[in-house]
C-alpha cells in the first residue's frame, strides 16, 4: 500500500517554519487566481494565469540588462528522476515538487527549506513515460498534488501535513496523474495519463474540502453519447485518449479547455477505424458540470502518436476593425499551428510551423488532408512531434506566439494486431525496415519499451497569429525541451536538452544571454519578485536555479 511520511525538521528549519503563517495570512482565493495578472510578484498557477500565456509583467529585467543576471541560489532535489516541475510562488514562499511525489516549501528569496512532504506511490504505479510530476495547485491554504499511482492529495500549505487523499483511478490498469491540477471556482480539476496502457481517459473535478468527485468527463464517449460512432465495437473501452497536461480556463465564457492525447493502440489505426473522438482534440467543458460545449480535433484516427495535450493559450487579439478577437492559439505536435475561436471552437487559421510530410495541408474546416504512407517511409515530424508538452508563451507586447520546436523525422511503424490486457502496454506496432532508397533514421530505445525512430534539431519559433507565419526562428544544436517565458520588457527565456538556459530578444530572436546549467531543462521558466526584486527560476538536471540582476 502507499504510505505518506513527513520529513522531520531541524531546529533551525522549525524556527523558520514559524514564519510561514505570516506570508500566508492572505489566502489564495479563487478571486486572486482570477486576477493573477494584478500580482505579478507571485506565480499562482501552473501556467501563471488562466490564459496560460506564461507571460510576466515584471519589468526589472530588460533586453539591455539581462546580461547582468547572476545566480542567487540553487536547490538540489533528492530524486534522480527528471525535474519537470513548475514551481508556485505565493507571497515569498515557493512550492515545488520532486519526482515522483514530494512537495517542498522553500524561501523564494534565499532557497531555505521550510518543510518537506514525501508520498510513496503504490508499487502498482506504472506511468508510461517516466516517474514525473509537474507541480501543485493552491486554493486557500491547501495545496493539491496528483500522484503517479492516480491519487489526489490535499496538503496543508503552512505545515506540510496531508489533509486528505482520494483515489482518482486504478494504477494497476495504467492510470496515473503526472500533471499539476487546476483550480476553477470551488473545484480541483485533474486528468489522467496512461494512454499507452489502453485506459479510457477522463477529466474530473473534485471538492477541495473532501476530494469527492463532483463531475467526470470521459474523453472517449460511451454508447449513446455524441461521438461514440467514431469508434467501432468495443474499441472505445480501451482507446486511450489520456490528458496528462494542465488546461486553461476562460472566466467570461466559463469554459475549461483541455488537450487530449492519442488513441490506442498507438501504432495500428486500422484496429480502431474512425475518427476516434475525442482523442487528439481540444475539448471545451462547462466549468460547473463538465458537460461538453465544443471540441476541435487536430489529427483524426491518429496513426503517428501526435497527441494533442499541448497547453491551450488564450489570447485577446486586436482585430483590424478595432474589435477584440477571443482566440485560442495552439502549436500542435503534428507540426501545425492553429488559431481557433475559443468561444465556439471554429477553425480560423492553420499553418505548418516545421517541415511536415504526412498531410497535404488543412481543409477549410481545419481537418488534415492525409498523405497515405507505407511502413518504413520516412516522415516528418517524428514520434516526438514538431513540439511536445513544453509550455508555449504569448506576449501581448509583441503580439507573437512562441513555442519550442523539434525538427525531426521518423519512419512509419508496421502495424500489429494486439489484444487488450489490463495493465499491459497496448501499442500495436513495431519498426518497419526503411523503404529502399529512403533516408535511414537512427534507432533509439524509447521510454515505453518500444522503438522510436527520430532525429533532428531544436528551435525556438515565433509565430504571428494574424497570419500563421514565422516572425523569427532561432535554431539550436539540440532539442528544445523547455517551456517558454516572456516578459513585458520583451525578454524571452527558454532552455534545451543540453542544459543551456537562454535569454532572447522576443521581438527578433537575438540571443542576449546564455548559461550552462549542467543538466537537461525540461520545464517552463517562471518569474516572480520578493521585496521588490525580480527573480527568474528554472529547473535543470536535478537542480532548481534562481537568477536575479547583479546588484550594483
Amino acid at each position: 500500500m502507499a504510505r505518506t511520511t513527513l520529513t522531520a525538521l531541524t531546529p533551525a528549519a522549525l524556527a523558520l517554519a514559524v514564519l510561514l503563517p505570516q506570508p500566508l495570512a492572505a489566502q489564495v482565493t479563487f478571486e486572486r487566481l482570477l486576477n493573477a495578472a494584478d500580482e505579478p510578484h507571485n506565480w499562482l498557477t501552473y501556467s501563471g494565469n488562466y490564459d496560460s500565456n506564461r507571460h510576466t509583467t515584471l519589468d526589472q529585467i530588460t533586453v539591455d540588462n539581462v546580461d547582468r543576471l547572476e545566480l542567487q541560489w540553487v536547490f538540489q532535489q533528492q530524486s534522480l528522476q527528471v525535474f519537470q516541475t513548475t514551481p508556485l510562488v505565493v507571497d515569498g514562499i515557493m512550492y515545488v515538487t520532486e519526482a515522483p511525489n514530494t512537495v517542498l516549501a522553500l524561501d523564494a528569496k534565499l532557497g531555505r527549506v521550510f518543510w518537506r512532504y514525501e508520498y510513496t506511490p503504490s508499487p502498482e504505479s506504472r506511468p508510461c513515460c517516466g516517474r514525473v510530476n509537474r507541480g501543485v495547485a493552491i486554493l486557500g491554504e491547501t495545496l493539491f498534488m496528483g500522484t503517479i499511482d492516480a491519487q489526489l492529495i490535499a496538503i496543508d500549505a503552512v505545515s506540510g501535513r496531508p489533509i486528505w487523499q482520494t483515489a482518482v483511478a486504478d494504477p494497476g490498469a495504467g492510470y496515473a496523474l503526472t500533471l499539476a491540477p487546476l483550480i476553477v471556482k470551488d473545484k480541483v480539476i485533474v486528468s489522467v495519463a496512461g494512454g499507452e496502457y489502453g485506459i479510457r481517459g477522463f477529466i474530473s473535478a473534485h471538492d477541495p474540502a473532501t476530494g469527492e468527485e463532483e463531475w467526470r468527463f470521459y474523453t472517449i464517449p460511451g454508447p449513446g453519447e455524441p461521438g461514440h460512432d467514431t469508434w467501432e465495437g468495443d474499441d472505445w473501452r480501451y482507446g486511450g485518449a489520456s490528458a496528462w497536461i494542465t488546461g486553461s480556463y476562460d472566466p467570461d465564457a466559463d469554459l475549461i479547455y483541455w488537450g487530449i492525447g492519442n488513441p490506442g493502440p498507438d501504432w495500428n489505426p486500422a484496429q480502431r477505424p474512425g475518427d476516434n473522438l475525442y482523442s487528439d482534440s481540444v475539448v471545451a467543458l462547462d466549468a460547473d458540470t463538465g458537460e461538453l460545449e465544443w471540441y476541435f480535433q487536430f489529427t483524426p484516427n491518429d496513426p503517428y502518436d501526435y497527441d494533442s495535450v499541448q497547453v491551450p493559450v488564450l489570447a485577446d487579439f486586436p482585430a483590424q476593425d478595432g474589435s477584440t478577437l477571443k482566440l485560442m492559439l495552439w502549436g500542435n505536435r503534428n507540426g501545425f499551428f492553429y488559431v481557433l475561436d475559443r468561444e465556439t471552437g471554429q477553425f480560423i487559421n492553420g499553418q505548418e510551423f516545421i517541415e511536415q510530410t504526412w498531410a497535404e495541408g488543412l481543409d477549410d474546416n481545419g481537418r488534415p488532408i492525409f498523405i497515405p504512407q507505407e511502413p518504413g517511409v520516412t516522415t516528418y515530424p517524428g514520434v516526438q512531434g514538431g513540439t511536445n508538452w513544453y509550455s508555449p508563451s504569448y506576449s501581448p507586447s509583441t503580439r507573437l506566439f512562441y513555442l519550442s520546436a523539434w525538427e525531426g523525422y521518423g519512419s512509419v511503424f508496421e502495424a500489429q494486431e494486439v489484444e487488450y490486457e489490463e495493465g499491459r502496454l497496448f501499442l500495436g506496432g513495431r519498426p518497419a525496415p526503411p523503404v529502399p532508397g529512403g533516408a535511414l533514421p537512427s534507432l533509439a530505445r524509447g521510454p515505453i519499451n518500444t522503438w522510436t525512430e527520430s532525429a533532428g534539431t531544436g528551435a525556438v519559433i515565433a509565430i504571428d497569429p494574424a497570419t500563421g507565419e514565422q516572425a523569427w526562428k532561432y535554431e539550436m544544436t539540440d532539442v528544445t525541451s523547455s517551456g517558454i517565458l516572456t516578459t513585458a520588457t520583451d525578454v524571452l527565456f527558454t532552455g534545451n536538452r543540453e542544459g543551456y538556459f537562454h535569454a532572447f530578444d522576443a521581438r527578433d530572436g537575438t540571443l542576449l544571454w546564455r548559461k550552462t546549467l549542467g543538466g537537461m531543462i525540461a520545464n517552463g521558466p517562471i518569474s516572480y519578485a520578493v521585496d521588490g526584486r525580480q527573480y527568474v527560476a528554472v529547473a535543470a538536471g536535478n537542480g532548481l536555479f534562481v537568477y536575479a540582476l547583479r546588484e550594483e
